[in-house]
């Protein structure tokens, strides 16, 4: 898990809100369409419980990864950005640090997706659309520690 203040489950059990902000109130760093929701859930029922990554390139270049929760080992590298449909969404720091200032948004579109993923076998592939935060949003992300 990332360092308190950046991930989001360990942030909301040990830290103190500094401003007196709700992460419920702060602005979602990731968000998903009906349509990812739709796959999160056929995914979900064939495979159990997921977990996202943000890939940073190589193989699969930045694709949304897919995996059965646990099979992709998160450390203190990574940062967790929020969930999906209650599945965790990770980046990793150093990725985090070029987009902490944009809001993800999870997508499908028709392809294959990354060889690794599990959307691969699906007809449609996980894709991620983003938007930079307005001034107030980057503020109140900024004065809770997220970023």
């Amino acid at each position: 898990m990332g360092a308190p203040g950046l991930d989001l489950e360990t942030w909301e059990t040990t830290d103190p809100e500094p401003t007196g902000i709700s992460m419920a109130d702060l602005p979602q760093q990731v968000l998903a369409t009906d349509l990812a929701i739709h796959l999160i859930r056929v995914l979900r029922e064939k495979h159990g419980p997921l977990m996202f990554h943000q890939s940073g390139g190589c193989c699969d270049g930045s694709s949304p990864m897919c995996y059965p929760r646990g099979e992709f080992l998160i450390g203190d590298s990574d940062v967790q950005l929020g969930e999906v449909d209650g599945e965790p969404f990770y980046m990793s720091r150093s990725q985090f640090e070029y987009w902490k200032h944009t809001q993800l948004t999870l997508d499908v579109v028709p392809g294959r997706g990354g060889q690794f993923s599990l959307d691969n076998a699906e007809g449609m592939r996980f894709l991620i659309r983003s938007r930079v935060f307005d001034e107030v949003e980057i503020s109140e992300l900024r004065a809770a520690g997220r970023i």
